[in-house]
């Protein structure tokens, strides 16, 4: 142990403890003396009853509006600064409680409706004939499941692919941001799809952070959201192209019923034969009055012939298309009963299951039957 040390040697060791002791620490307590300095630098302090620590950030870090007498969840990690006094410096910060919750989200509203983030005209629509899709999500969650289910049942031949992120705490904003970032550099798919199912007001805060809501806002590709129940608003979904009130309401907008699709496609060939034959016998009447102006003897030698030659034809014409429609209905046809075969739903009605989650020893794993949904703990794993 050394005998004495100099005011900055005694700092860095103290330091040097702290980030060995306390790597990251969480801190909840009253915002006090908030104030920003410089338009660059955050100071503050946060308070229980009886004690008060002395906090700073840098602005861009603050993602969320703070004011004095909000109840607030920190993260950070403590120091001594050069003149000796503690500090504590955060990376992320958390509006605590939903009265504080909806304070901040109101000030952070007001603030981007003013920038014109949200504005209806800035909005594009869902792309038509959709095939590739990118969803952010967490895949162990019930909404993600909801989610891919129904695009299963509807019309099953979009390719979706995955980004596995948090959907809530402090670290899902920079995860989610990531995912939206990889998505719009691969330019790969054509709108991505971010996704929550219901929870508290404290679990969808993350869709309120402000460089998530900017990112969603940028984005080169469309997006569409599905975070929580059909009552529930974050700035995210006031962002985002397209709004849907569920994950399942997502997959819903998001491709064709395909009962939906037959019965639209019967009827436009119903319709165009009808409009075919109307034509025909037009054509047959306009013909018939022409020929009865011209003398009985011409019509006899050239006409008629050329007339039977013609209807002949016509004739012809119709047999060709109408057999041209039953084989695209066959077609058709033949399509949705491989797209019925395909259904995970008909897989699970013969006995087969599902599992869902990370296969390691001691994980719960979801197991999805035809009439029900197992959870259950992986007690052994042996190579086949």
């Amino acid at each position: 142990m050394k005998d004495s040390f100099t005011p900055t040697e005694f700092i860095g060791v103290v330091n040097q403890t702290l980030d060995y002791a306390y790597t990251t620490v969480l801190i909840e307590g009253e915002v006090a003396s908030f104030k920003i300095n410089q338009g660059k630098w955050v100071f503050f302090d946060v308070k229980d009853e009886t004690s008060s620590i002395s906090c700073f950030m840098p602005l861009w870090e603050l993602r969320i509006p703070i004011e004095d007498g909000m109840k607030v969840l920190l993260r950070g990690k403590p120091k001594i600064t050069k003149l000796g006094k503690f500090s504590f410096t955060v990376d992320a910060i958390k509006p605590v409680g939903e009265g504080n919750l909806k304070k901040a989200f109101e000030m952070l509203k007001k603030k981007l409706t003013k920038e014109g983030l949200f504005d209806l005209a800035k909005k594009r629509p869902i792309p038509k004939d959709l095939t590739k899709l990118g969803v952010i999500s967490s895949t162990g969650a019930a909404g993600y499941a909801d989610f891919i289910k129904i695009i299963n049942a509807r019309w099953g031949d979009m390719k979706v692919v995955v980004a596995h992120t948090q959907v809530q705490g402090l670290d899902a904003p920079d995860q989610i941001m990531r995912a939206l970032s990889y998505f719009n550099e691969k330019s790969e798919v054509e709108m991505i799809a971010i996704l929550r199912g219901g929870g508290s007001a404290d679990d969808l805060a993350c869709f309120n952070d402000e460089k998530l809501v900017r990112a969603i806002a940028a984005s080169k590709i469309p997006v569409i959201t599905g975070i929580g129940h059909e009552v529930d608003e974050s700035l995210a979904d006031l962002a985002a192209d397209v709004r849907a009130s569920t994950p399942s309401n997502a997959a819903e907008m998001l491709t064709r019923d395909k009962v939906e699709e037959k019965i639209k496609v019967k009827k436009i060939i119903d319709r165009t034969e009808q409009v075919i034959l109307q034509e025909i016998n037009r054509a047959k009447v306009i013909n018939r009055e022409k020929v009865e102006k011209i003398s009985r003897g011409v019509i006899v030698k050239y006409i008629e012939p050329m007339l039977e030659q013609c209807q002949d034809k016509m004739e012809n014409c119709v047999d060709v298309i109408k057999n041209k429609l039953k084989e695209l209905m066959g077609a058709l046809e033949h399509k949705m009963r491989l797209l019925e075969i395909l259904n995970p739903e008909k897989v699970l009605e013969k006995g087969y299951a599902i599992l869902s989650g990370k296969i390691s020893l001691g994980n719960v794993v979801k197991i999805t039957t035809f009439r029900q949904e197992i959870e259950a703990e992986i007690k052994k794993i042996k190579e086949r």
